[in-house]
């Protein structure tokens, strides 16, 4: 089929989506904290959605459509101010409420699994450091001049889900098994806290500091 690209930029693109996925980032930090603080479920949510979000960003790429932000400096300047703005408030959510790592409180304090869904969409969508990754990755595994090259595209911005759950599922996996020693000292669960917060606010001032 004329979507499907050859074995060897297949393998190629696999090698460089396990690279990807194993580098801490503001999607992994969103999962791994939830699954942490609300349960296995509530981090499996936020990731899926952060998937959902890599889905969108791949259909925006294969029509086109993501080189007007990246072209556009007023587009991307927007786009910088309310990602960082999202990681900022994420990070000021995560001081101000903690997390509910006791047993009694955390069924209670777990958030809907739409909402997680959807804050895994969000975090993804606002965050222009992976619009200027889909940008400049894909591309570099499909022919400018290929007549299919937007079916290429999205065959391989779709491929970079099942490559990465490999790496990101039993991150969800272990931290829920942490979670029961966390929630036996309120301390540690605090300092976790904070701990999710300083990289939120991390990610958020390394966004505002992306060039176009």
């Amino acid at each position: 089929m004329e979507f499907i690209p050859t074995t060897t930029t297949l393998i190629q693109f696999a090698i460089a989506t396990f690279v990807i996925a194993i580098t801490p980032g503001p999607d992994m930090t969103l999962f791994v904290g939830r699954a942490l603080s609300e349960g296995r479920a509530a981090g499996m949510a936020c990731m899926f959605g952060a998937m959902t979000g890599v889905v969108i960003h791949t259909i925006v790429v294969a029509l086109g459509l993501s080189a007007l932000l990246v072209a556009s400096p007023t587009a991307f300047l927007t786009l910088k101010i309310v990602g960082a703005g999202y990681l900022l408030w994420l990070a000021y959510q995560a001081i101000r409420k903690g997390s509910a790592f006791t047993p009694e409180t955390r069924h209670h304090a777990a958030r809907p699994l739409l909402r997680n869904w959807m804050t895994g969409i969000g975090i993804n969508l606002l965050n222009p450091k992976i619009v200027l990754f889909f940008m400049t990755f894909l591309p570099q595994f499909v022919s400018a001049s290929d007549p299919h090259a937007a079916g290429k595209l999205l065959f391989l911005g779709l491929c970079f889900i099942p490559l990465s759950l490999p790496v990101t599922i039993p991150l969800v996996l272990m931290a829920d098994r942490f979670a029961g020693l966390l929630r036996r000292n309120r301390r540690a669960t605090r300092v976790v806290d904070y701990l999710f917060a300083g990289v939120f606010g991390a990610f958020a001032l390394k966004i505002l500091s992306a060039q176009r």
